[in-house]
């Protein structure tokens, strides 16, 4: 059976037999949520091969995206290389579909897994179970687990470190698997076959040059590094990456990211800044959350700093 990473299994559990007696608060949260499933059914399955542009590698599997604040210099012919304008998103970049259809995905997935949960309807397990053999398993459709060519800046490069803030939301991937658990559309096979890819995208993660990177960027793109590899690391049963990660990563992140008051002036200097400052918060959320899962306590750490 597949472990709880970010849900807690006794609050679920709780809450279900609550809904199954009829309690009107709970019934009513449950209604939503079938409905979000329900919606679900009707998407996907999606993969990064559907695109029309050819990643740098000549392989559609490779995942690509372009980074959303450059733009092209209007003093040069071809307006290369582009421009950095933080916050303006330059509206080419969504013609990239491998960053919205990870996204979309991942959030199906959630959304199938917690309806087959309160449910027991296969439907929705069978569906999910389409969406991750098609993005991860199948040889037609794969996404190969790297992301070289994440947010690359034409003229400069074809991906950068920060690229790999995109693939975040393939945390709600190893709860969903629990809250499938049961299930006969979700076998043993396929979640060992996940495990793989996610083992092989987690060690591109650590040790590729991009990847490492990542791991050194300050703000919250090194927080979400921190989140996919710890979470990544739990699910694939190898809890001594995870507390290395948050020993040698996060807890140093913690002094250099916060202020004595609670600000966050790495995120406050952005063009827009309650955007960040909120999304980085919930990074540091799920650390804490998966952290006493590998031994390490950031709900009551203080710095040494603050304890000086």
């Amino acid at each position: 059976m597949t472990p709880f990473l970010l849900l807690d299994p006794s609050a679920l559990a709780s809450y279900k037999t609550a809904y199954q007696k009829g309690s009107a608060a709970e019934a009513k949260q449950v209604k939503t949520l079938l409905s979000k499933a329900d919606q679900a059914l009707q998407h996907g399955p999606y993969t990064v091969t559907s695109k029309q542009r050819v990643p740098p590698s000549g392989d559609k599997h490779d995942y690509i995206s372009q980074a959303p604040y450059w733009w092209p210099d209007p003093s040069k012919p071809d307006g290369k290389p582009y421009l950095q304008k933080d916050g303006l998103v330059n509206p080419e970049t969504k013609a990239l579909k491998d960053d919205e259809n990870l996204a979309a995905m991942s959030h199906d997935v959630k959304d199938l897994a917690l309806g087959y949960y309160f449910s027991s309807n296969e439907q929705y397990a069978a569906h999910a179970a389409k969406l991750l053999r098609t993005w991860f398993l199948d040889p037609a459709t794969r996404m190969n687990p790297n992301l070289n060519f994440g947010q690359g800046i034409p003229g400069t490069n074809d991906g950068r470190s920060f690229g790999i803030i995109e693939s975040r939301h393939l945390v709600y991937i190893p709860d969903a698997l629990a809250l499938l658990s049961g299930s006969k559309s979700v076998s043993p096979a396929l979640v060992k076959d996940l495990k793989v890819w996610y083992a092989q995208y987690t060690q591109w993660l650590t040790t590729s040059k991009i990847g490492q990177e990542e791991g050194q960027n300050k703000n919250n793109h090194g927080t979400f590094h921190d989140v996919q590899v710890v979470d990544f690391a739990l699910f694939i049963g190898n809890k001594d990456l995870a507390r290395k990660t948050l020993e040698t990563h996060t807890l140093p992140r913690l002094p250099v990211q916060f202020a004595a008051d609670g600000s966050q002036p790495l995120e406050l200097a952005r063009t827009r800044p309650w955007n960040y400052v909120s999304m980085n918060l919930q990074g540091w959320l799920q650390l804490a959350v998966l952290a006493p899962q590998a031994g390490v306590d950031l709900w009551h750490y203080t710095s040494p700093r603050a304890a000086a």
